[in-house]
């Protein structure tokens, strides 16, 4: 997204909340409702007059300005001073290590990558350094697996373990940051690392009931060694147990799988970044897991699977982790391709709570979802506690706001999640199969689902609405119908 696009957005995004009702409700309305602006602290005041909901919004300014993007001294070490050849061809990678580490034992800085095409493999960041990109500048990554050994310390669907390094990791580090307007592009295509999802071999099957096997039997994460031999596929960018993060400007581009995963994180700033990544299996474009104070704003994401998904760890290493996703604001973010606009799961073990989404434009035929909550009794942990308003659906390919407690078809098991209190007002769709598929549990019912001022404009099938109590809808139309929530 070209940064005038990005401009429009946010000025856009204030006059957006007027639109979002069609003109059948334009005369019922709310007034205070029809008066709000469509920024996070618009409304806060207007607290229990528009109903259960509306006061949680005040805590946004205050989550806020918690958020901080780290400072970094003005000093920079170029990677062309260490031997990096922008060439496309030349390997780089241990200019790009010689670069960091340089930065790093002067105290911090920016490592500078200049307009070229530079290959390298795994690059490790530390404590006060910025990686940036200048306009031009692309770091195109190795497309051979030994590349991103030896293996470290990681996280794989949400189950911890030693595996491939990301391909732009930091572990433990404070202040560090991903910046500038060059690319970073992952190579990854049918026959590099995507093909390692499926059929036929090599592929991440018998790896993936390995793993999974060795967290419900307490195997020490120094011990779940994969890596050479194996084939769990690493993140493009992975940022593990830091604090004071910044992501801002890039383009990022057909990773692995996830292309961007914050883990154990606090103070989480990823602003008008691009993701690029529509094609490859499990390409989600921005996955914060177990984080605490996150950002997303003004960004684009075009992307093979869930467009933004916050996470928490899954089933018996969640439990053992036990850190949840808390206080994640998502702004003025464009989902185009991917399973699912704003998403919360699978992996919910940890539990997911405070999530506000807001002037967010979301439409493609292949959006499948624009807000998506999964989870399924193997999981437990509880999603609550979310509010998403001023949102603007072109068109989904499924339905248009889904909650489903059975992901992966299992309907029972020893862990059920606890999933309620979410707060949807002023969404605005236009085509899509239906408005909502809401899927409980009967023994374990979705809770308070509320749904306020919204418009489902060319909805072509009846909704799926199974084991949910307390649901509102309030002011909403589908098809031009008033809908009501079944008795």
């Amino acid at each position: 997204m070209d940064r005038t696009r990005r401009r429009f957005l946010a000025a856009a995004a204030g006059t957006a909340a007027g639109a979002v009702l069609a003109p059948q409700l334009a005369g019922r309305a709310d007034a205070a409702t029809a008066g709000t602006t469509g920024s996070a602290t618009t409304g806060a005041t207007a607290g229990a007059a528009l109903g259960p909901g509306a006061s949680a919004w005040a805590r946004v300014p205050r989550i806020r300005r918690r958020i901080r993007p780290p400072r970094f001294p003005r000093r920079t070490f170029p990677v062309t001073g260490h031997g990096a050849v922008g060439d496309g061809a030349t390997m780089c990678t241990d200019a790009f290590r010689q670069a960091v580490e340089a930065c790093a034992a002067a105290g911090g800085g920016r490592v500078l990558v200049p307009a070229g095409t530079y290959l390298t493999g795994a690059i490790h960041l530390a404590d006060n350094v910025e990686l940036h990109l200048e306009e031009g500048a692309t770091i195109r990554f190795s497309r051979d697996p030994a590349d991103y050994l030896p293996v470290v310390y990681t996280r794989y669907e949400g189950i911890e373990l030693m595996n491939y390094s990301p391909f732009v990791y930091a572990y433990e580090r404070t202040n560090v940051a991903i910046t500038g307007s060059g690319t970073l592009d992952g190579q990854a295509d049918a026959t590099h690392w995507w093909d390692w999802s499926g059929d036929p071999p090599p592929t991440e099957k018998p790896d993936k009931t390995l793993l999974a096997a060795m967290a419900e039997e307490g195997v020490p994460v120094a011990e779940r060694v994969f890596g050479d031999g194996h084939h769990l596929r690493p993140n493009l960018i992975q940022l593990y147990r830091c604090r004071n993060v910044l992501i801002e400007g890039v383009t990022v581009k057909d990773s692995p799988m996830w292309n961007i995963h914050p883990v154990l994180c606090t103070n989480v700033t990823i602003r008008e970044v691009t993701v690029d990544s529509p094609n490859g299996p499990n390409n989600d474009g921005c996955d914060p897991e177990s984080c605490v104070d996150v950002l997303i704003e003004r960004c684009e994401f075009n992307t093979g699977d869930d467009c933004v998904a916050i996470k928490a760890g899954k089933n018996a290493d969640g439990r053992r982790v036990d850190a949840p996703s808390e206080n994640v604001l998502v702004d003025s973010c464009v989902m185009r391709d991917g399973n699912g606009g704003v998403t919360i799961g699978s992996e919910t073990t940890g539990g997911v709570r405070w999530v506000f989404a807001w002037n967010c434009e979301m439409s493609s035929a292949r959006l499948e979802r624009a807000v998506r909550i999964k989870t399924n009794p193997d999981r437990g942990g509880y999603v609550k506690d979310i509010y998403f308003r001023d949102i603007e659906v072109g068109q989904a390919a499924d339905a248009v706001i889904e909650v489903a407690l059975n992901y992966e078809n299992k309907d029972t098991g020893p862990y059920f999640p606890d999933v309620g209190d979410i707060d949807i007002r002023r969404l605005r769709a236009g085509r899509a199969p239906r408005a909502f598929n809401l899927i409980g549990n009967p023994d374990n019912p979705i809770r308070g689902v509320r749904v306020t001022d919204s418009v489902f404009q060319e909805m072509t099938e009846e909704d799926v609405v199974r084991d949910v109590k307390d649901l509102v809808l309030r002011n909403v139309w589908i098809n031009g119908e008033r809908a009501e929530a079944p008795s």
